[in-house]
């Protein structure tokens, strides 16, 4: 077993309005929210997606397709829990995990340390282990013309103790 392992993850989704934004398992005001058949958590499925590179077991839409009913609007906690499970069943734990989100608006600072929370309880790891970051695209782009959402995550993940 390789002691420690590398991932990277990138997701992107469409905004709308009237739906709920939802991002590192906060539910954020604004007016516009994510289009997606989960609750369209980018930072949450961008971190899977690090997760599941790192241990080269493919990627979120293989263990959670978005064909699935049993995936339409589910909470991504759930599922960063359940990638976590599989990370352990072949003797991984998380290490680290750093993590930014590109959006014009709203400001997410306020929100950032509550989403570490989450993400670190969920993951089984301290919050100072978590890292995540807000951008914004100095309105270039589909982020900065406020049309989509994106989200980038680096993880390490190391070797279970015996």
């Amino acid at each position: 077993m390789i002691p420690f392992r590398i991932g990277y993850g990138y997701d992107v989704h469409a905004l709308a309005e009237g739906l709920t934004l939802t991002l590192g398992g906060v539910k954020i005001p604004h007016d516009k929210g994510c289009v997606a058949h989960s609750d369209g958590d980018v930072l949450i499925h961008a971190l899977c997606d690090a997760l599941l590179g790192a241990a080269a077991l493919g990627d979120i839409g293989m263990h959670f397709p978005d064909t699935s009913q049993e995936f339409a609007g589910i909470d991504s906690r759930i599922l960063l829990r359940r990638t976590v499970a599989l990370l352990g069943e072949r003797g991984y734990r998380v290490g680290n995990a750093d993590c930014t989100i590109s959006l014009q608006r709203p400001r997410l600072r306020p929100h950032i340390d509550a989403m570490r929370a989450l993400l670190a309880a969920d993951m089984g790891i301290d919050v100072e282990c978590v890292s995540v970051k807000a951008t914004t695209t100095e309105h270039l782009g589909f982020e900065g013309r406020e049309e989509g959402v994106s989200a980038s995550a680096a993880v390490l993940i190391v070797a279970a103790e015996g």
